[in-house]
């Protein structure tokens, strides 16, 4: 009997053993060493999300240059960091902002439907306006549209001129962070009857196709017209200046005027907002091109380029996409130094200057990065009867008025 007892309890402890050794290899084989989660299933492509560059910090779908049924799956961080660790063919290191490989896939996607359309808005005047004013904007800017039409954009005579104008704007990034912005901007659109709305992500690197879309519209719906400002809706236009300039030109004549920037070159850094790689942009120079804060083209002009937009391959970049435009067409643009696109640089020899003054604005064109109030309070600087730029320059001592004022005491009777 003890020898029996003696059996069984080795045969026992034995089991156990075995027992505790397939558990222990079972957990070995579901937790690797060194790695306390889970292994993740590797992909093929792994899913990337960029930053708007207007936007820093505020990531959005990597779709911003593709029509709305190819979207990216939203993911989460940890997610994103799992399959960057482990995708089987990771993308080529770089610190740009812009998915260049979706661009170049989905870059010929280029038509999109209009949302908004304003069909009847050159035909208010008989023969169609003399200037058209189209001003590039994003849903959530209604403040700066509406600083615009109470001031330099106003529709209506300008030194006998008939002006007339639109918003040009997509739809939102973050369409969240706005959820009425349908019923605001069709609300807007039949207040004013002043906005154009594609269905194209409002991103900075789809300005093109807003660029492409406009010249479109204005073919087929503003053929009537005589010229067109185009511009940002942070520039102060004197458009006074601008009618009386163009006065001077014949729109069935080829004419593009505005700050033209020569012999750029491409930036190759990798963290720049601009950069582009030499497999999109192999040679060393863009064609002469528009800074985009405002140019001016004369109706022939804008019916030349719609149709050479066609044939000219996507460019991330709308000013310089818009200068290969212009060379297709064989057509170099013109500078005039009453665009100030990068604003009013202030003299190395003259530090004290205060370039925000109305006298340096009453002869320019077109000025660059205002904020809204410095383009209602320039407006209404430059249109006060008080203002005098030449009793300014005869000031020739500070304090000149007291000397004046002490004459006048000495002169008068006791």
């Amino acid at each position: 009997m003890r020898v029996r007892l003696k059996g069984d309890v080795i045969c026992t402890l034995l089991l156990l053993v075995a027992l505790c050794s397939l558990l222990y290899s079972q957990l070995e084989h579901l937790v690797p060493a060194g790695n306390k989660e889970p292994t993740q299933k590797k992909s093929p492509v792994a899913p990337k999300v960029f930053s708007d560059p207007q936007a820093p910090g505020r990531p959005i779908p990597a779709e911003a240059t593709a029509p709305r049924p190819q979207v990216t799956p939203v993911i989460r961080r940890a997610e994103v960091a799992n399959s960057r660790v482990q995708t089987t063919s990771p993308p080529p290191p770089t610190d740009s902002a812009f998915n260049f490989k979706h661009y170049l896939l989905n870059k010929d996607n280029r038509n999109f439907n209009l949302l908004i359309n304003q069909p009847r808005k050159c035909r208010k005047t008989p023969g169609g306006p003399f200037l058209l004013i189209a001003i590039k904007s994003v849903v959530e800017d209604f403040d700066r549209r509406e600083i615009v039409r109470k001031t330099w954009g106003r529709e209506g005579l300008v030194n006998g001129e008939q002006i007339q104008r639109v918003f040009l704007l997509g739809t939102p990034k973050n369409r969240t962070a706005l959820a009425t912005w349908k019923t605001l901007i069709h609300q807007e659109s039949q207040t004013y009857r002043d906005i154009l709305l594609w269905d194209f992500m409002d991103t900075f690197f789809n300005l093109t196709l807003k660029e492409i879309h406009f010249l479109s519209w204005a073919a087929e719906f503003c053929h009537s017209v005589k010229f067109i400002f185009k511009g940002d809706a942070d520039v102060f236009v004197n458009i006074e200046n601008i009618v009386d300039f163009l006065k001077r030109h014949d729109p069935t004549e080829d004419l593009f005027v505005g700050d033209i920037i020569y012999n750029a070159r491409p930036i190759r850094v990798r963290k720049s907002k601009y950069y582009i790689p030499e497999t999109m942009y192999g040679l060393s120079i863009y064609p002469a091109y528009a800074g985009g804060g405002g140019f001016l083209l004369s109706s022939r002009t804008m019916r030349r380029l719609s149709r050479a937009c066609r044939e000219v391959e996507l460019f991330p970049i709308d000013d310089v996409f818009l200068g290969m435009c212009l060379q297709r067409i064989n057509l170099k643009p013109v500078l005039h130094e009453g665009f100030k696109t990068f604003g009013i640089v202030k003299p190395s020899a003259a530090p004290h200057l205060q370039t925000f003054d109305p006298c340096f604005y009453k002869d320019l064109m077109v000025v660059h990065s205002l904020k809204v109030a410095e383009i209602w309070l320039m407006w209404n600087l430059l249109h006060s009867p008080r203002l005098s730029c030449t009793q300014k320059k005869q000031v020739k001592k500070p304090f000149q008025w007291k000397k004046k004022a002490q004459t006048t005491a000495q002169a008068s009777p006791l």
